[in-house]
């Protein structure tokens, strides 16, 4: 009898919880925050965004940031007209 070896045993990595990243992508800050991806690609652009974090071209969300940023805020508007901070 030959046992014939798996070659399917590497395991997947484990997913971390968006609630424990340190950083999201804009997708998981719009699932995460309930605020939709076009306007959270809005606020990123600011000058001055406290939550952006730029990896080459890519744009990520710093949760922590973002999560004090919606705490501090009662309302989230058109930024582009008004200024941002």
């Amino acid at each position: 009898m030959t046992l014939i070896a798996n070659q399917n045993t590497q395991k997947e990595p484990e997913r971390v919880p968006i609630y424990e990243k340190v950083t999201l992508t804009i997708r998981e800050a719009a699932e995460y925050s309930n605020i939709g991806i076009n306007r959270l690609e809005t606020m990123l652009k600011m000058p001055r965004c406290p939550f952006v974090l730029y990896v080459g071209k890519k744009k990520l969300v710093k949760r922590r940031e973002f999560e004090k940023y919606i705490t501090d805020r009662i309302e989230i508007w058109n930024h582009c007209k008004c200024g941002f901070l």
